[in-house]
Formats: structure tokens, C-alpha cells, sequence
């Protein structure tokens, strides 16, 4: 009997000593975290390009002349109309003078054609008409008074036959005059026409030539400032050639290119915010224009952006960054774009902490993103915590440990001195960074 409690002991003891020691419980991972809050977040539309002018005139010249004198430079302000240059122009002048001196003659000799040449002619012709009417009816009465004699026996026929001579020659007389008259009254304004048209003719002559005397002098056809002037005094000045270039930058406009995905959302009248690539000012302009097609091969679309630029600081050909604010969300439920993880079947989710120390992962649907915040639809609500630093591979239902700055500093330092939590990379990244940028 005895034999076989020691056995039995024997048996318990080495069961025993074949158990596995219980395992050590896994520490808790070490996480950083912020608050959701609520925010004014917009939808941010981006995009590069370069200023241009409002306007910008290239004058040329319209005839070959040499430049007699310049009254203007690089830099000057002119104003619409000013005089900005003339050329050589003596000939012009003159023939000017001498198409002056032909519309003259011309309206004298249609005031001479219409007032004195036409009605003098046209009495004349009808005063002869009337002569002659007169002769034939004197020269039928007297053949009808000399037929009457010769059939009493009272005259010769000799006589008769000179009466009706004299009657015919006054009939043909008479028919010449009425015909005369009848062709002047046909062609007597045809003559005042013509005598017009000569003025006219002469009057369009005089106006090219005073054209080309003004083409002479070069006029700024708007308001600006001289940007360019490529000739100097003596210099001939050829068409098609630029002469003078004017621009006016009281107001500059920023063309820039903006993805094909996000023009949909651009509209005229949204604000923008422009900055240059060597300055850190910011100025702010409107949207005015927005090309219908894309650059086909950039695949962006052109963006107009004018911009006050009343101290002319404003350069064209600056290369400039413009921000277009789309849309503007207020009190907006927001969390750092860090808070933002990989979710199931390609969606997003975060990892709310709970009181507890436990992190709950949580899909989420965003909506805007400006800079590091993201707006969010649903998932999540203002007040709750979520992780921003050590969250990547952590699974949900997980014990967490929230650390500090000056808790992951101190850890660094010892360099592996606590227990391995296998997320070495994001506590050294939690190490470098400031919890309160992620809020």
C-alpha cells in the first residue's frame, strides 16, 4: 500500500514537472492619439501657371518710314491716346496738301456745273425752242395767207412756193430745238452726278492720304505701361514689325492649369489664393474664365484668375501656385490625415481609443481633405479619440497604451530596453513627433 502512494506522488511530480509555465501577458502597444473635433474644412482645387496682363497691346507700324523721334521708354506710364512716337512723314504731308488742293477744284466745279453751267444751258435751250415756235407758226400764217391770195387771183404762185419753203425750214427748226431741249433735260443731272462724284472721288483720295499722315504718329490704343520698345530714334520702322508694346497690369491675371478630375468643381466667382514660388505673400484673386476643353497634352484644364495689382508688384511671366477654394464645409466633424487606415474590401477606417484603453477599429467615410485634416461623413464623432501614431497592423479589440512625447523620447534612449511590441517603426516616428500638429 505504501509502495503505491509513492507511486502515485511520484507520478504527480513528474506531471508536473512536464507542465508548460504559464505564458507572460502581451504589454499593452503604445499609441498617440487626438481628439475628433469640429472644424471649417474646404475643398481645395490646386493647380501652376504664370501671370499675364489684362491687356497688352503690340503696336506696329502700318507704313515704312524711319522713326523721326520717340516720347516714350521702357517703364513709362502712357495713357490711351498719348503720343508715343513719330515718323519721318514730310512726303506724306505733302500729299496731303495736294489731295486737299484737288477736293477744292472738284467742289468748285460741281457748284459751277450745278448753279450756272446747267441752268444757263438749260434756258438757252429753251429759249430757242420757243424762237423757233415762234418761226414756224409766223411762217404758216403767212403761207396760208399767201395760198389764199393765189387762189384770188391776187398773187403769184412764185410766192407760194417761197411761204412754203420758209414753213418747212421754221418745222425742222422747231423739231431741232424741241429735240435739243428734250436730251439736255435727260442728261443735265447726269452732269451734276458726275460733277459729284468727282468731289467725292477727290474727298477719298484727301482721306488716304491724311491716313497715311496719321500713321505717322503713334498712339497708344490703351492705358498702361511700356514694356517694350525694340527701335530707337533713326530706325526704320517696318509693318508687321512691333514698334512699341504696352501692357496694363493694374490688374494681372494668373492662367493656370488644374487637373481634369477636379475642373468639374471650379466655378467663376470662386475666391483663389495665389503665391509665388520665392515669396512667401499670398494675394487673392477670382476665378473669371474656365477653358471648355482640356490641354490635350497636359490633360488639364486652364483656369483664369484676375487679380488687383494696384502697387504693380505683380510681374507678368511670374510662375505662381494658385489654391481655389470649391467648396467651404463649416463645423465639420475633422481628424488628421495620419487617423486615416487602411479598411476592408479597399475602404478607410480609424481606431478610436475608448476609456478603457482599448482601440476599436471603425470605417469611416471622408468627405473633404484640406492640408492634413479630412473631413468625416460618417464613422466618427467630435470628442472621441483616435489614433494618429501606432496604429498601422493593430488589430481591433486591442489593449493600448497612450504615450507622450517625452515617454517615447525617454524609451528611444534606452533603445530596446522594453519588451518587443512589434511596432518598433511607428514608436520611433511617435518618438520625432509632436501630438498636438496632429490635431
Amino acid at each position: 500500500m505504501a509502495s503505491k502512494v509513492h507511486c502515485a506522488l511520484a507520478a504527480i511530480v513528474l506531471l508536473a514537472g512536464c507542465a508548460k509555465p504559464p505564458e507572460k501577458e502581451k504589454a499593452p502597444a503604445p499609441v498617440q492619439v487626438t481628439a475628433v473635433t469640429q472644424a471649417t474644412i474646404r475643398r481645395i482645387v490646386q493647380g501652376d501657371g504664370a501671370l499675364f496682363p489684362l491687356d497688352q497691346a503690340s503696336i506696329m507700324s502700318k507704313i515704312s518710314a524711319p522713326v523721326a523721334k520717340f516720347y516714350v521708354n521702357r517703364g513709362d506710364h502712357v495713357k490711351r491716346g498719348q503720343l508715343l512716337a513719330a515718323l519721318e512723314g514730310r512726303d506724306l504731308v505733302s500729299a496731303a496738301a495736294e489731295s486737299q488742293g484737288a477736293v477744292e477744284q472738284a467742289e468748285s466745279n460741281y457748284r459751277t456745273t450745278e448753279i450756272s453751267t446747267v441752268p444757263d444751258s438749260l434756258v438757252k435751250a429753251q429759249t430757242d425752242l420757243e424762237a423757233a415756235r415762234e418761226t414756224r407758226d409766223s411762217a404758216q400764217k403767212i403761207l396760208a395767207s399767201r395760198q389764199q391770195l393765189f387762189k384770188q387771183g391776187a398773187l403769184a404762185g412764185r410766192f407760194v412756193d417761197e411761204s412754203q419753203l420758209a414753213y418747212a425750214q421754221a418745222v425742222s427748226q422747231f423739231r431741232a430745238a424741241e429735240e435739243h431741249l428734250r436730251s439736255f433735260e435727260s442728261v443735265r443731272q447726269d452732269q451734276v452726278n458726275g460733277a459729284a462724284a468727282q468731289v467725292r472721288s477727290a474727298k477719298a483720295h484727301l482721306d488716304s492720304q491724311q491716313a497715311q499722315v496719321a500713321y505717322s504718329r503713334i498712339q497708344s490704343p490703351i492705358s498702361g505701361i511700356v514694356a517694350d520698345r525694340p527701335l530707337n530714334a533713326g530706325e526704320m520702322a517696318n509693318p508687321g514689325a512691333p514698334l512699341i508694346t504696352v501692357v496694363d497690369i493694374s490688374r494681372v491675371v494668373a492662367r493656370v492649369n488644374v487637373p481634369q478630375s477636379d475642373a468639374s468643381a471650379v466655378k467663376t466667382g470662386q475666391t483663389a489664393v495665389l503665391s509665388q514660388p520665392d515669396s512667401k505673400e499670398e494675394v487673392e484673386g477670382k476665378v473669371t474664365i474656365i477653358s471648355p476643353a482640356t490641354d490635350p497634352n497636359t490633360t488639364t484644364i486652364q483656369v483664369w484668375i484676375e487679380v488687383p495689382n494696384p502697387d504693380e508688384r505683380l510681374k507678368p511671366g511670374t510662375a505662381v501656385h494658385a489654391v481655389i477654394a470649391t467648396e467651404v464645409h463649416k463645423a465639420a466633424t475633422v481628424v488628421p490625415v495620419a487617423a486615416i487606415l487602411p479598411g476592408e474590401e479597399g475602404g478607410t477606417a480609424v481606431l478610436t481609443v475608448s476609456a478603457d484603453s482599448v482601440a476599436h477599429k471603425r470605417t469611416v467615410t471622408l468627405g473633404v481633405r484640406e492640408g492634413n485634416q479630412v473631413q468625416i461623413l460618417t464613422g466618427a464623432s467630435p470628442g472621441e479619440e483616435v489614433v494618429v501614431v501606432g496604429g498601422m497592423g493593430l488589430d481591433d479589440n486591442t489593449k493600448v497604451k497612450i504615450v507622450t512625447t517625452a515617454v517615447e523620447e525617454s524609451a528611444d534612449d534606452e533603445e530596446d530596453s522594453g519588451p518587443d511590441t512589434g511596432t518598433g517603426t511607428d514608436q520611433k516616428g511617435a518618438a520625432k513627433k509632436d501630438p498636438a500638429k496632429g490635431k
